[in-house]
């Protein structure tokens, strides 16, 4: 009888506990607007809309040589001259984008700056104000050196947006997570950048 009731105790007690693993189940996977899976290194085109404009065609992301030399900067263009980009996680190996996990977004290389990556990284990176998104990034290698090449995607409003929220380093305790969106700068260029209010995102197979 005893034997009995310690193994209808033990029996309750394994079904009472969550599965192995269940705690650290893996972050939703995203999805392009055909509802597959987004996959790294594979091209996608960003349709980037204020879900709270009344602007009802969505735009893309393009590169431009605002300043006077290279790296080239990313700018808010119309939907049909955007450029393509890939994401790489933090994991290489891993072969599927998903939510709220580090990763680099990167262009095709262009023959404007054949010598620059096209790799996203904060441009002054310091500064307070207009923390613009630039090219010329490093891509893997994460540590507090590249602290301003990361970005994750996260669920937003029926579809995605991007953030800037890196946690792959121990300094990255010190980094203000915020919403990627676009500021103008000083001569009108539409420009991509950290910004209170985000784009809603979502992915189109290139």
């Amino acid at each position: 009888m005893k034997t009995t009731l310690l193994a209808f105790v033990l029996l309750f007690a394994l079904i009472s506990q969550p599965l192995l693993g269940a705690a650290e189940a893996s972050p939703e996977e995203v999805v392009d607007t055909s509802g597959k899976l987004v996959r790294a290194g594979v091209n996608y085109n960003i349709l980037l809309s204020m879900p709270y404009s009344k602007c009802r065609s969505p735009q893309g992301l393009g590169l431009s040589k605002i300043g006077k030399s290279c790296p080239l900067d990313v700018v808010v263009v119309d939907r049909y001259h955007s450029l393509p980009l890939r994401f790489i996680p933090v994991n290489p190996k891993k072969g599927v984008i998903r939510v709220s996990t580090d990763l680099n977004i990167m262009f095709p290389p262009n023959i404007t700056c054949p010598h620059h990556s096209t790799v996203w990284k904060l441009d002054n990176f310091q500064v307070s104000k207009g923390r613009f998104v630039s090219t010329g990034g490093v891509k893997g290698n994460p540590g507090r050196e590249t602290i301003g090449n990361w970005f994750k995607i996260e669920k937003y409003g029926g579809a995605y947006k991007l953030v800037y929220c890196p946690s792959l380093c121990p300094s990255c305790k010190d980094v203000v997570c915020e919403n990627v969106g676009m500021l103008a700068d000083e001569k009108g260029n539409h420009r991509l950048a950290l910004s209170a209010v985000p784009f809603q995102v979502k992915f189109l197979k290139a």
